[in-house]
């Protein structure tokens, strides 16, 4: 079976944030944490909580946010 990209899920302290999936996403959303959950062995209550990972992983390994990121702070600190 292929490893998914999300290896763990960490509950960490949320912030508060509305947003409308649409319902083919959120099927997705729903089957992607119940292979998870299979795959880890960690229940997962509630699938919206994968959401901040998933974008997590997303940004950390899109290059060009990354190079533009860096780029960003690198010209802040010169700013100062």
């Amino acid at each position: 079976m292929a490893r998914l990209k999300l290896q763990t899920f960490l509950d960490d302290k949320p912030v508060k944030v509305s947003l409308e999936l649409p319902a083919s996403v959120h099927r997705d959303l729903v089957a992607y944490a119940e292979i998870l959950e299979r795959e880890s062995g960690q229940e997962i209550k509630d699938p919206t909580r994968l959401i901040a990972p998933m974008l997590t992983r997303f940004m950390a390994t899109d290059r060009s946010f990354t190079k533009a990121r860096r780029t960003r702070q690198v010209s802040k600190r010169g700013d100062a």
